[in-house]
């Protein structure tokens, strides 16, 4: 068939320039230490940024709501799949974003994807097509790429954290409703948005501030609260995303937002509306998890994730490979050319450490890397094993290029 024969060739050209893309399949929890095809892994590329994923209190909260609430919810919230375990949630959601929100309330959703999409596309019914334009972070997360495109709103995408270009942009807009959409940490540089300019321009233009923490929530903040508890933020223009499948270590997001916003999502939020509930035992696990995250555990294990982030960024040796300054648990590794950075990835695998090459699309052409991400369920000793691991690799990398180049 001509088809699956074009289809080979386009494989064929992928696996050539280095960006085909594997998978691989897990025998164990995710943990620090996993069994993957077989094999035994010192993993840092999950974002099981708190180790929450395997944690005793929430994999007992897990079987206690499969318990109370069966295995799965049967159907959309609004027919009859909104079980008391997502509206416990919500309402605990709603209060802990309660100082950064105007009458907060918070909707949860089975994924951050199906989050963003409905998000956007709801805003963006305020005042339909043109009458709205999305101004769009240059880096932002594929799910908000694709939730801007499927709102039908005007795009405008704006240079990575130009905040003088998107005055600019603000100012010359004529249209009645504006959105401002960013990653408040941007998943593959581990960098901060600067979150407090971009609420002061949304609030001098009228303009909603769409914030999808995917990163943050649970790593960012005194109480686990994320990046406007990091930079202490509190206005009605705040629209949140924050994921729970990530620091949190169950799955899921939610939006969190005024009252009216959430309603209005509840009402035009197709990837709501559509879509069959996640189960009530994650929201049930969930609850044990912001507990966690909000407690006394919380706060040391974020201390003990910044400690191994200090740890890395002191002692990793790169005389020729670049570290990106990032203070969160991602900490990318550039490499530059697509096959260095498989070949970096293949060789840590075979010394036992699992750590993912990214490539474009997904990153800039010619900034491959590493994707290293910490865990607060890391030990300094294993984070240190891959530091001389990754200094050796460096080392003999930069070695190669002096022999080519002599």
């Amino acid at each position: 068939m001509e088809a699956i024969r074009v289809i080979e060739q386009q494989l064929q050209l992928l696996q050539q320039q280095g960006l085909q893309r594997r998978l691989r399949v897990a025998d164990t929890p995710c943990a620090p230490r996993m069994r993957v095809d077989g094999r035994d892994l010192l993993a840092f590329c999950s974002n099981d940024y708190l180790g929450l994923a395997a944690h005793p209190a929430v994999v007992q909260a897990l079987q206690e709501g499969a318990a109370l609430y069966g295995a799965g919810s049967g159907a959309s919230h609004l027919i009859s799949g909104h079980s008391r375990a997502h509206a416990r949630l919500e309402e605990r959601l709603g209060a802990l974003l309660a100082p950064h929100l105007e009458q907060p309330r918070a909707m949860y959703f089975g994924s951050g994807f199906l989050a963003n999409q409905a998000m956007l596309g709801a805003l963006a019914t305020i005042h339909p097509g043109h009458d709205t334009e999305l101004f769009s972070e240059e880096l932002n997360h594929a799910s908000l790429i694709d939730g801007a495109r499927l709102s039908r709103a005007r795009i405008t995408i704006y240079p990575h954290n130009d905040v003088a270009a998107l005055a600019s942009l603000l100012a010359a807009s004529s249209a009645k409703s504006k959105i401002v959409v960013t990653d408040s940490v941007y998943s593959m540089d581990g960098e901060l948005a600067p979150l407090p300019a971009l609420l002061a321009l949304c609030e001098q233009h009228g303009a909603w501030l769409v914030v999808d923490d995917a990163h943050g929530f649970g790593t960012l903040g005194a109480s686990g609260c994320g990046a406007l508890e990091h930079f202490a933020l509190r206005s009605p223009h705040l629209v949140y995303m924050g994921t729970l499948g990530k620091a949190a270590g169950v799955g899921g997001a939610f939006v969190a937002a005024h009252a009216s916003v959430i309603e209005l999502l509840l009402q035009r939020g197709r990837a709501y509306i559509y879509t069959t509930a996640a189960a009530p035992a994650l929201a049930h696990a969930l609850l044990t998890s912001i507990d966690i995250i909000n407690g006394a555990e919380g706060m040391a294990l974020r201390a003990h994730l910044q400690q191994l982030v200090a740890q890395i960024k002191t002692d990793l040796r790169l005389p020729h490979w670049q570290l990106l300054p990032s203070m969160t648990a991602v900490q990318p590794l550039v490499i530059g050319a697509n096959q260095a950075a498989v070949q970096a990835s293949v060789q840590l695998h075979a010394q036992g450490f699992w750590v993912p090459a990214i490539r474009p699309p997904t990153v800039a052409a010619g900034t491959a890397r590493l994707r290293i991400t910490l865990s607060a369920a890391h030990t300094t000793a294993q984070v240190a094993s891959l530091i001389e691991a990754v200094n050796t690799l460096a080392a003999q990398a930069e070695a190669d290029s002096e022999a080519v180049t002599a």
